[in-house]
């Protein structure tokens, strides 16, 4: 196994679900993809129960994560549980594997249009070909590639040179529905002085660094340009020491109002989480919803969603920091509830507000997911950079990724 596939955070990773009937095999496909046992195999219908990942390298798409769901027709007891895991996957999945059988296909129909209305690239696949009537199986893809205007395949789990052409059809229908996104998108170019402020507080993991932070140093490296990393404290002193100001600064959004103070007026001025707004989520809503912060009163209901779960510090950004300003600003009866991980509400419209973190542990499907079920209420959505420089009236002088990463 390729180790980049294993050390690239899962984020990072392109998302390939994995979707079908009891027994389809699923597991059976996965297992010959990744060629390790990492699904359970087995004759009886809904032996998968929940979702299993798999990280791997599939050259032409890269480090990816296989998505193995439950069967979408388990009537079982637990078959409701089963199905909303997979309902799950779904919004996370950046390209769908439909598995299909000689069985009817309402089902299917049902998910291919799931995935096609949300612009997910999609596949079908008969991935147990030679068990099947092989003349019929021809005819019928000749037809439902005209139905649903996707690609499909035919393969065996016991069949190597079917499984490089199952490869094949995922790598092109991903490059069909791929778009480039970038941490520094439109602020910054090869050359630019980047100065990123890194605050090592309690909150700082010992002896590494946040993914926002990583990734953004990585960028800035592939743009060419000169970074340069400092804590809140050296700051001044580094800024005195160069000839001529950053083009941008970059900070941790906790200290943005110090080093607004601090930056210079020739200077561009962003953090990670608003980066990380435009990377993994709809920056425009987001600045757009941070207005709604101004209609709050004590009896508005706030959602703050946080996608990591962790044992909360003191001074905790999404626990005190935020709901503090936002209590200061709306009242002290103000009501906030913080949910982490996947724990997100499937009906957003008890909220008057929802303040998403950076997003930095989910795929930016998940988090679009999450977005447009708010859109879908009209429940205005921002994120915590967005919403900190609103709340301490910066917003107009913090700068937007732009450009490179429109959809």
């Amino acid at each position: 196994m390729n180790s980049i596939a294993n050390g690239a955070s899962s984020a990072n990773r392109t998302h390939i679900g994995f979707f079908g009937r009891m027994n389809a095999g699923k597991s059976s496909l996965i297992n010959a993809l990744t060629k390790q046992p990492a699904a359970i195999v087995s004759d009886v219908a809904g032996t998968t129960t929940d979702v299993v990942k798999k990280p791997m390298e599939i050259h032409g798409i890269g480090a990816c994560t296989l998505l193995d769901t439950a069967g979408f027709d388990d009537a079982s007891e637990l078959g409701k549980q089963r199905v909303l895991a997979s309902q799950r996957a779904a919004e996370e999945s950046d390209l769908a594997v439909i598995l299909f059988t000689e069985a009817e296909d309402g089902l299917e129909e049902q998910w291919i249009r799931y995935f096609t209305e949300r612009k997910i690239p999609c596949i079908g696949v008969f991935s147990k070909y030679d068990q099947c009537n092989h003349e019929k199986v021809q005819e019928r893809i000749a037809q439902l590639e005209k139905k649903y205007q996707i690609p499909f395949s035919v393969c065996s789990a016991e069949d190597p040179a079917s499984i490089d052409e199952l490869k094949n059809t995922m790598i092109k229908a991903m490059r069909r529905g791929q778009t480039a996104r970038t941490v520094l998108a439109g602020l910054a170019k090869a050359q630019d002085i980047v100065m990123l402020v890194m605050p090592q507080d309690p909150q700082a993991p010992e002896g590494r660094l946040i993914q926002p932070e990583v990734q953004t140093i990585r960028d800035a490296l592939d743009r060419e340009c000169i970074a340069i990393c400092v804590t809140l404290d050296g700051m001044p002193k580094a800024l005195a020491s160069l000839k001529k100001a950053p083009d941008l600064i970059v900070t941790d959004s906790q200290a943005f109002r110090q080093v607004h103070e601090l930056c210079p007026k020739e200077s561009r001025l962003t953090s990670f989480s608003v980066l990380f707004a435009g990377l993994k989520g709809d920056i425009e809503y987001y600045a757009e919803s941070a207005k709604a912060i101004d209609q709050l009163t004590p009896s508005s209901k706030v959602l703050i969603a946080e996608c990591c779960t962790h044992a909360p510090m003191e001074e905790d950004i999404g626990r005190v920091k935020i709901p503090r300003l936002l209590r200061k600003k709306a009242g002290e009866d103000l009501q906030i509830d913080v949910k982490a991980g996947v724990d997100f509400p499937e009906d957003a419209s008890q909220y008057d507000l929802i303040i998403q973190c950076g997003g930095c542990m989910f795929n930016r499907r998940y988090v679009m997911s999450r977005i447009n079920r708010a859109k879908e209420k009209k429940v205005p959505m921002t994120n915590y950079g967005i919403a900190i420089a609103y709340l301490n009236g910066i917003l107009d002088d913090i700068s937007l990724p732009k450009g490179e990463n429109n959809d």
